[in-house]
């Protein structure tokens, strides 16, 4: 008798165990659907491409040390890092069962996409990833960290800026300019204290209406101001301090005109101080003709060629005339801008020009403004930057 095959059904009742159960029956509450067969290629990484080769974000960072709220207000970026986790099992799940990782090894997909095989010349297992650091900033060495003074290390971080002056690598020596930013800011907090003293026109303002890079101007409505200045910038061997009215506007320019028209007397008094002509003018003599001299010539890069017009050819203030910048400053080494000694040094620089300041403000922003529409009117003709021959 030949054997009967257990694979086939005998009757009605074996046929009804393959149909589909009734909607709503109590069969389909208990029935339970075999998982489907899951396919064994591991999960894309995120930081690595198609060619095979191994591949590093930049933005990358040590997420032990994340940055603080105060540090993320950097002018070079918003703070934000790449996140450095892998993706989790949902969304794995979640995708396309036609997707480039899930067909398998050796085969391409319809659409004839690449297929990534992992592990195969990255010498990483499949799901790994490579995360680079990015670079911590410099130890402090022998100089310690100081409020209110300049370090050498913000120097040094300065000079390679420049060097490699891309995004990129700003971004990969975050840390070091954090450090940097953070120990100009406390300078400038301290050289605001020190200058209010010396000038008290000018207020303790916040380092950011005062200070957009590593530079600081004071007045008496911080750095966007038609005030006189105090400024100071810092960089590798191009620092540099000065103080007064630079690129004023037309009816600023027309109004020092007028006053060395009337009274060059008192912008002479002004510029002689023993300190600003030591410091700025050259170490000229205590005289009216050596002090105009020095000062002129600090000035003459984008002064008219002949008269300003308005006045006549043979003025005898006519080189003073002729100027549309009233600044006076000197460069500073390293060695000056660095350390106690440098913020000292700094401090004593800025004060000296408030004699030289107070003179300018009392020119172009009187406190008690003595003339009508018309006078302004008139300073705005002078102020053209129309020549006579």
């Amino acid at each position: 008798m030949a054997r009967r095959s257990g694979r086939l059904s005998s009757g009605r009742e074996q046929v009804a165990k393959h149909k589909r159960a009734a909607s709503g029956s109590t069969e389909l509450a208990t029935t339970t659907k075999r998982p489907k067969k899951q396919q064994a290629t591991p999960t894309k990484s995120q930081y690595f491409e198609g060619n095979g080769h191994d591949v590093a974000d930049p933005e990358l960072e040590d997420e032990s040390d994340p940055p603080t709220a105060d540090e993320t207000a950097s002018e070079f970026g918003d703070g934000s890092e790449a996140s450095a986790e892998s993706p989790g099992p949902d969304e794995d799940a979640e995708e396309d069962e036609d997707s480039d990782e899930a067909t398998p090894r050796g085969k391409n997909s319809a659409k004839g996409a690449k297929v990534w095989k992992p592990g195969t010349k990255t010498g990483l297992g499949p799901g790994k990833q490579l995360v680079i650091k990015k670079p911590k900033a410099k130890p402090a060495g022998k100089t310690p960290y100081t409020d209110g003074t300049i370090h050498p290390n913000t120097m040094l971080f300065l000079g390679e800026l420049k060097a490699n002056n891309e995004r990129s690598w700003l971004k990969m020596h975050d840390a070091e300019f954090r450090q940097a930013e953070k120990d100009w800011h406390s300078f400038v907090e301290t050289m605001t204290q020190k200058l209010t003293i010396a000038d008290e026109t000018v207020p303790e303002l916040p380092v950011k209406d005062v200070s957009p890079w590593f530079s600081a101007a004071w007045s008496r409505t911080g750095r966007k101001s038609t005030y006189a200045h105090y400024y100071i910038q810092i960089a590798p061997n191009k620092s540099w301090v000065g103080g007064g009215l630079w690129h004023p506007e037309a009816p600023y320019v027309a109004r020092m005109r007028s006053s060395i028209d009337s009274n060059s007397r008192a912008l002479k008094e002004a510029l002689s101080g023993e300190t600003i002509r030591k410091e700025f003018l050259g170490g000229v003599k205590k005289n009216d003709a050596a002090v105009v001299k020095a000062f002129v010539k600090s000035n003459n890069d984008n002064a008219l060629k002949s008269r300003p017009k308005g006045f006549s050819a043979d003025h005898p203030d006519l080189d003073l005339l002729r100027l549309k910048n009233y600044t006076i400053g000197r460069s500073l080494s390293d060695d000056e801008v660095v350390g106690h000694s440098g913020a000292q040094r700094i401090a004593e620089l800025l004060s000296a020009f408030e004699p030289w300041v107070t003179f300018l403000n009392s020119v172009v922003m009187p406190d008690q403004a003595a003339s009508d529409s018309d006078e302004e009117d008139e300073d705005e003709e002078q102020g053209s930057d129309d020549e006579e021959e």
